[in-house]
C-alpha cells in the first residue's frame, strides 16, 4: 500500500460521527431483557468491554455464542430501522478532508458502519478498522496502530478523535494525539477537548492539511 499523507485523522464512529448512543442503549436493554438482566447494569459493562467480555461478566451461565448471535440480530435490525443521525458538521468535515488522510476505527462491524453511513450520507474512507480486523479491541492500542499502518503513517503523525474513555486510552497508548468531542467533560489524558464535533471540525481539518498542501476548504 502506498504511503499516505504526512498527517492523518483516525475517527471513532459511534458517539463521534454517528449519534447512536440511544440506539446502543436500547439494543443492550432489549438484549438484557431477553436474559432477565438489569438493562442499566448491562449497558454500564458494555460501555467499557467488548461484547464477549460483557457476556462473561453479566451472563456467565449463558452460551456466549448464543449471546453474540442475539446481539448481532438486534444491532443489524437497528441499522435497518433505527432512528439516528450524523452529528452536525460530520458530513462536511469528512468530505473536506484530503484523500487518504483519514480512517475509521470502530468497535463495531464494517457492514453496520457502511449501513449507517449510507443512511446518513457520510462518505466511507478506504481504510476502516473494525472489530473483525483485530484480536484486541479498545482500550488496546492495536486498532489505532493498525489504521496508521494501513495509511502508511507513523503513530505520532495521527490525530485520534474519540468520545469514550476506552477509545481515548487506546489512542494515547498508541502514541497518538487524542482529542475528545461530543462530551461535556474530557476523559483523562486527552490533549484537547471540544464539546461538539462541529466546534472541533476546523481544527481537525487544519491538522490533516498541515503537511499535505491540500487545497480543500471546510465550510460549516
Amino acid at each position: 500500500m502506498l504511503p499516505g499523507p504526512g498527517k492523518c485523522v483516525l475517527f471513532d464512529v459511534d458517539g463521534t460521527l454517528i449519534d447512536a448512543v440511544d440506539n446502543q442503549r436500547r439494543v443492550w436493554g432489549t438484549w438484557a431483557g431477553r436474559y432477565g438482566l438489569d438493562a442499566a447494569d448491562v449497558y454500564g459493562v458494555a460501555l467499557r468491554t467488548r461484547p464477549m467480555e460483557t457476556f462473561a461478566e453479566v451472563a456467565p451461565d449463558q452460551d456466549p455464542g448464543e449471546c453474540l448471535a442475539l446481539l448481532h440480530e438486534l444491532e443489524d435490525e437497528d441499522v435497518r430501522s433505527g432512528v439516528y443521525g450524523a452529528f452536525a458538521g460530520a458530513a462536511e468535515l469528512l468530505r473536506a478532508l484530503p484523500p487518504r488522510s483519514w480512517a475509521l476505527v470502530t468497535s463495531n462491524y464494517e457492514h453496520r458502519v457502511r449501513g449507517r453511513f449510507a443512511r446518513t450520507g457520510l462518505p466511507v474512507p478506504p481504510v476502516l478498522v473494525d472489530a473483525a480486523a483485530v484480536d484486541e479491541g479498545k482500550p488496546s492500542p492495536v486498532p489505532y496502530l493498525l489504521a496508521a499502518e494501513r495509511l502508511g503513517v507513523r503513530p505520532e503523525d495521527c490525530l485520534v478523535i474519540e468520545d469514550a474513555p476506552s477509545g481515548v486510552e487506546a489512542g494515547l497508548r498508541a502514541g497518538m494525539t487524542v482529542w475528545a468531542v461530543n462530551t461535556p467533560t474530557p476523559a483523562p489524558g486527552v490533549h484537547r477537548h471540544f464539546p461538539t464535533l462541529s466546534e472541533a471540525a476546523p481544527e481537525i481539518l487544519a491538522f490533516a492539511r498541515s503537511r499535505t498542501g491540500a487545497s480543500a476548504r471546510y465550510s460549516s
